[in-house]
């Protein structure tokens, strides 16, 4: 009996002296100054800006072409343009189209058979932020060549095959058709 009380006392001191030693939390182990952050943007702002200046020395070498700046950051003209169609594709719309991939120096990356005719239910699937805004302005038939920086093509990423780190890329584009998508309510 004596035993079972010696620790009994063994274990209520041991309880006492934990429960009275006070709890600090943790300090965390590093701060961020947001250096990186402001580095990271400058580092963007800079490829932004050398990626414009090669786009803009094409565009002044191509005086056959009528070159249209989007408000979404690339350009593009007309290889053909619908005289008769009216409507563009929107939200929901199905659209069929082909498309070629070159780099900035005419260099193609994918052709159109590589590529094959494309089905895109207009932004409800993903595709390169370029062109899921560019088929947009497409109307049917029509062809178009835009020019894309590669924040508005494949981004920092790539494509993981022929499309590398940060490159700007052409498209040219030829929108097939498109018709009204299923309506389902959202």
């Amino acid at each position: 009996m004596k035993r079972i009380h010696i620790y009994g006392v063994m274990f209520s001191g041991i309880l006492f002296a934990c429960c009275t030693q006070k709890q600090e939390a943790r300090k965390p182990v590093s701060h961020t100054s947001g250096t990186f952050m402001k580095e990271s943007i400058e580092r963007n702002k800079k490829l932004i800006s050398n990626e414009e200046t090669l786009i803009s020395e094409i565009i002044k070498k191509d005086t056959a072409n009528d070159y249209i700046a989007s408000p979404k950051g690339y350009w593009y003209y007309y290889d053909v343009k619908s005289t008769t169609e009216t409507l563009t594709p929107k939200k929901g719309d199905i659209a069929n189209f082909n498309y070629q991939v070159t780099d900035l120096e005419g260099t193609v990356i994918y052709t159109s058979d590589e590529m094959k005719t494309q089905r895109y239910v207009v932004d409800k699937q993903h595709i390169m932020m370029g062109l899921r805004d560019g088929i947009k302005l497409m109307k049917k038939g029509e062809k178009v060549t835009f020019l894309f920086p590669s924040h508005m093509a494949y981004g920092y990423h790539g494509d993981n095959e022929k499309i590398g780190t940060n490159q700007p890329i052409i498209c040219t584009v030829t929108l097939n058709s498109f018709k009204p998508g299923e309506i389902k309510p959202e």
